[in-house]
């Protein structure tokens, strides 16, 4: 019980030791997000961005708080470059371009083509493995869903 309590005190200790990526703790960013979301994100406002997003982007799953998050991402980067700073991080990831909906476009070819890889090698698998082989149905299921 002893053992049990000392690692759950210790996850809480890391947990609270976790801040996320400096541009998050950026107050700069932070004011922006909160202001941005408060102006365009909800009443007739929020209808405004909906009515401008291209269909693409809400097809995607891009949100007007995701879409506030971007804009104040360039505005903080914008800030750091003025003062000499180096440019930050933000929620884990270097701030790139979006281009249509990908925020980070060589990422999503890549994973595009990883899963085009696992699909190739699934249908080998496929092809030249038995059904009634051992952990047959396992491997595939296991292609299937790491492939996604």
């Amino acid at each position: 019980m002893a053992g049990r309590a000392a690692r759950l005190v210790l996850l809480a200790g890391a947990a609270a030791l976790a801040s996320g990526s400096q541009g998050d703790r950026e107050p700069v960013y932070r004011d922006c997000v909160l202001k941005c979301e408060e102006q365009n994100c909800s009443g007739g406002a929020l209808k405004h961005f909906r009515s401008r997003q291209p269909i693409y982007m809400s097809l995607a799953g891009w949100t007007c708080r995701d879409d506030c998050k971007y804009e104040c991402m360039w505005v903080t980067v914008g800030l750091y470059l003025q003062e000499g700073h180096r440019v930050p991080q933000f929620h884990g990831k270097w701030p790139f371009s979006r281009f249509l909906f990908f925020q980070e476009p060589a990422s999503a070819v890549a994973s595009f083509l990883n899963g085009l890889a696992s699909l190739v090698m699934l249908c080998r698998y496929r092809t030249f493995v038995p059904v009634s082989s051992p952990m047959y149905h396992t491997c595939v299921a296991f292609a299937w869903l790491s492939g996604r």
